[in-house]
Parts: structure tokens; sequence; C-alpha cells
């Protein structure tokens, strides 16, 4: 992989997750700017891929959580440019196995690349899970 993955909050490029989050993700173009890097700095954790060659940032996920039992998955991208290397498997990965939550349990929700997340145990949930939706925040368009 040309890509390196790092999970330094203070390598993320703001400027590159709000040009995503604001133009292409269907599930959050309702936030403004400063939701977005509320979000961010409220994260409980932040990986993002990078060109090796240049350290331009081409990929984003992070996560929210208690930090011992139960973590949020959320606002896993790869731009267009970088698409098809891997790099979106690479993220779930040290997000999910490789990180400190490696033992937690794991939600996400998403209308879309629902085989990569099975491929890391995400399935729909079971009788225990009941969720109250957001007015804000719908899941597809």
């Amino acid at each position: 992989m040309n890509h390196v993955l790092d999970d330094d909050p203070d390598r993320i490029d703001v400027d590159v997750v709000w040009q995503f989050m604001s133009t292409q993700a269907y599930w959050g173009r309702w936030r403004d700017r400063g939701q977005v890097e509320r979000q961010l700095a409220g994260s409980w954790r932040v990986v993002g891929a990078y060109r090796a060659d240049t350290g331009a940032m081409v990929g984003f996920a992070r996560a929210v959580s208690d930090g011992v039992a139960l973590a949020y998955l959320a606002d896993v991208f790869v731009l267009d440019e970088a698409r098809g290397a891997g790099i979106g498997k690479a993220l779930v990965k040290a997000m999910i196995d490789d990180g400190p939550g490696a033992e937690f349990r794991w939600m996400l929700h998403t209308a879309d690349a629902h085989e990569l997340y099975r491929r890391f145990g995400f399935h729909e949930p079971d009788t225990t899970y009941l969720e109250r939706p957001g007015k804000n925040a719908p899941i597809s368009e």
C-alpha cells in the first residue's frame, strides 16, 4: 500500500474532512463546519489515511466510545482518487481490530458498504438492541 495510517488527531486535515462531509457524505451534509470540528475534537479516536509520498490525507474514520466496552464507528470515507487500493478496509481494521477497542462492542449506521463491514463482524442487530433515531441524521437520502 502506498498509504500510511496514523491515529494522531493533530495530523487530521480538518479541511479534507469538512470538504468530504459537506459535499459527499449523504449521512452528514446537514452538519455545519463548527459541528464537524466539535465532533472531531470530541472523538474518542480518529484514524487518517495518508499518501506515503506527499502526506496528503485521503481517508478518515472516527469513533466515539466510553473507552471500556462500547464504541461507535462513524464518518468512514476514502476520497475518490484513492479508492480501490484497500484503504477503506485498512481504516476499519486499524480502528476496530488494531486499536485499543479491539474487544469492544462496535456499532455503526450505514446505507452502503455493508460487505466491507461484514468482513469485520458487523451484522444486523439482535433483539437486545433498541435505538431512537436522530431528527437530523438520516441514514440515506
